[in-house]
């Protein structure tokens, strides 16, 4: 069930109703409710994986508390890692290493036939897999308690508005809210409401506006002049961007209207003055799951420079390959760790922790070079990430410098009037917004006329501009 789809208007409505007129006055019940329609959500795609999901669940339940007896901790500890990635390395990483396999020992004379999987990749398994993890490394740290009540657990990892796409929640923030006795918020739902309405704009008018382009400049790259490739450079940056920032907001939205305040994933990643910055601002519960999950038990950065560079390596590496099962998104994150390099060893990657352009509305020249170079660098890793394969990658890159322009009607197609207003505008909202959320710069809107007049132009843009095809979101597939 999509985000940007009637069935889920629908579903949305029934499910807010019920929750606050049926089951207000008693939270088991809630819980229970809210549990059921969230496997509901989820089986919408495929019934099947809702019973992968239930055994996930269970798995990392039952981890929980044989943990926190602290006999036998760490046996208990592995194999809960064990079950998490053997559950991931079957659906996700399976064919990858079969494939890789097949290549390399045909690289050297040798012809093999591996067995391939038929399966399709579930929806969302990477990132209910990483809330049950972050759950069980907790306990283990003795950071918080297991949950004994197996539906408020299994609520806090399958909460339908996170459960496919994020943000990947921590225990010790979710749970807490899970657990607790919801009163109806007038407020909190309007909040949730405009937000939902912020995160759509940004999915149907940006994202879905972008997509077409995008894919024809892709699927015809070899073709293409270097002005066309560029561009198709720069809508894709800003497509994932809509895309998943809007995913966010829909989700965190949603979950304001049922009493839930959920971790805010992105901080305006396009403003960001180096790289280490867009890593503090994009996808920022996964960042900080690797930093706290991984960088951190790895050492850090307090071991030495080198096992520092060779920590970051590691965690952006890791966070490539997440994203799938392909060489281009490894090579993504290897592009990352290479472009954080510099502000290791010169010591300035926390230079930019502080808010951007404090008191002005402008940025001074310094700051918005910065940001145009931060996001260049940004913009040729997208092309990676994009991409089909390794090969294809470098074939584009290498036809922007050599497909010369041959036709103002080629660039022209993929230019609508449209376009570039509303990325204007939907930069101008963040940029405005930039040191805090877009929540609260509505919230800075005193006057009540405008406040609801630039809701209403939202809406208005929304529908004149919106593609209202149920186009899927791009971070289901991972």
């Amino acid at each position: 069930m999509l985000f940007n789809s009637i069935e889920f208007f629908i579903f949305l409505v029934l499910v807010y109703a019920i929750y606050w007129f049926a089951f207000s006055k008693n939270l088991k019940l809630q819980n229970t409710f809210l549990l059921v329609v969230s496997y509901i959500f989820y089986g919408w795609w495929d019934w099947r994986f809702v019973f992968l999901l239930m055994l996930s669940t269970i798995i990392d339940y039952t981890f929980g508390i044989l943990i926190h007896t602290k006999k036998n901790k760490k046996l208990y500890l592995w194999l809960s890692i064990f079950n998490n990635l053997a559950v991931l390395g079957v659906f996700k990483y399976y064919n990858f290493f079969a494939h890789s396999f097949q290549d390399m020992v045909a690289n050297i004379g040798f012809h093999v036939d591996p067995y391939f999987l038929a399966i399709v990749l579930p929806v969302g398994i990477s990132f209910y897999t990483f809330h049950g993890m972050s759950y069980v490394f907790d306990i283990c740290r003795e950071r918080s308690v297991p949950e004994r009540n197996f539906v408020d657990y299994s609520l806090f990892v399958c909460f339908f508005p996170l459960l496919v796409a994020g943000p990947i929640e921590r225990a010790s923030h979710l749970l807490p809210q899970v657990v607790k006795k919801r009163n109806f918020d007038y407020k909190q739902s309007v909040h949730g409401l405009r937000l939902m309405l912020w995160g759509m704009f940004k999915k149907v008018v940006i994202a879905d506006g972008l997509a077409p382009s995008v894919n024809s400049i892709y699927a015809d790259y070899s073709h293409m002049s270097g002005l066309s490739l560029l561009i198709g450079a720069f809508y894709f940056a800003f497509q994932i961007y809509a895309d998943f920032s809007g995913y966010s907001d829909i989700a965190r939205g949603t979950a304001k209207l049922f009493g839930f305040e959920l971790l805010i994933n992105f901080r305006f990643p396009y403003f960001s003055r180096d790289i280490a910055e867009f890593w503090r601002r994009w996808h920022i519960s996964l960042s900080s799951w690797f930093r706290d999950y991984l960088y951190i038990p790895l050492g850090g950065s307090k071991n030495g420079l080198a096992k520092s560079v060779r920590n970051t390596f590691i965690i952006f590496i890791v966070s490539g390959f997440w994203h799938g099962a392909n060489w281009t998104f490894i090579i993504w994150g290897a592009l990352h760790a290479l472009y954080f390099l510099p502000l290791l060893l010169g010591n300035k990657n926390r230079r930019n922790t502080g808010e951007i352009a404090p008191g002005r509305f402008l940025p001074g020249i310094r700051e918005g070079f910065q940001m145009l170079l931060t996001f260049g660098m940004v913009c040729l890793a997208w092309i990676f990430f994009r991409a089909a394969n390794f090969s294809e990658a470098i074939h584009y890159i290498s036809s922007i410098f050599t497909n010369k322009f041959r036709s103002g009607m080629e660039v022209k197609q993929f230019i609508a009037p449209y376009v570039f207003p509303v990325i204007g505008f939907m930069l101008l909202i963040e940029w405005l917004s930039r040191n805090s959320d877009v929540d609260a710069f509505f919230d800075t809107i005193s006057n009540k006329t405008l406040r609801y007049s630039t809701y209403f132009l939202i809406f208005f843009i929304i529908l004149m501009f919106g593609s209202f095809q149920k186009a899927s979101f791009i971070y289901f597939q991972f």
